[in-house]
């Protein structure tokens, strides 16, 4: 994980476009991504590609325990459209945004919800 890019997280969690919680998994995910004690990538830690830029945005949405939507949409398209997605706020959509921007990779939005739920990853 570069300085860099946890420099970026924690900008974003003091400017208040993520919240601790939400930037505690990010790190998480970003740290199983950086390279082992001999300065190379573990090969059993990631899967291929997995320092390749992303190029797409995951969209699921669960209810009463199946998944009714599973959309995956190329980044550029995504970064257009996230704010037209119904039930997410302008905030939400800016966060998301910046985590593209930001080079972020995994999942970036979750909410459960009583059998249900809404899960926004950068692929």
């Amino acid at each position: 994980m570069t300085d860099d890019t946890v420099r970026r997280v924690l900008r974003l969690v003091g400017e208040g476009h993520l919240s601790p919680e939400e930037a505690g998994p990010i790190l998480d995910a970003l740290a199983d991504r950086s390279p082992g004690p001999s300065g190379g990538s573990d090969p059993g830690a990631s899967s291929p590609g997995a320092d390749a830029p992303a190029r797409a945005l995951r969209i699921e949405v669960r209810e009463a325990g199946r998944t009714v939507v599973n959309l995956r949409v190329p980044l550029a398209l995504g970064r257009a459209a996230i704010s037209r997605v119904p039930g997410i706020s302008d905030l939400t959509s800016e966060r998301i945004r910046e985590a593209i921007a930001a080079g972020i990779k995994g999942a970036i939005v979750e909410v459960e919800d009583e059998g249900g739920g809404v899960r926004i990853s950068i692929e």
